[in-house]
């Protein structure tokens, strides 16, 4: 493992990395569907108001899929975030 550092360091890493990443990006996909749906309600592009309704229909896509639909990556998601940290705790650098 790079550095010297034990692989558990690495493992913690990849772990938190990739949870962070898959959250986040489908978090995101939420957030798309929503500001698709709501757009046809919401003010013209790049004004103050549409800035203001863009936010809150992100902010709320993102907290209904923690709330939701994080639930559907249990539990094989959680196996398998686990396995691939593991393969790229353990891969030589």
């Amino acid at each position: 493992v790079s550095l010297g550092r034990h692989w558990q360091v690495a493992l913690a890493a990849a772990f938190v990395c990739l949870l962070v990443a898959t959250i986040g990006f489908t978090g995101g996909l939420f957030a798309l569907h929503y500001r698709s749906y709501y757009a046809q309600w919401h003010e013209p592009a790049l004004t103050v108001a549409w800035s203001i309704q863009f936010v809150h229909t992100v902010a709320t896509a993102f907290y209904q899929f923690i709330v939701l639909g994080i639930r559907l990556y249990f539990p094989l998601g959680f196996i398998a975030l686990a396995v691939a940290s593991i393969w790229f705790a353990r891969q030589q650098r």
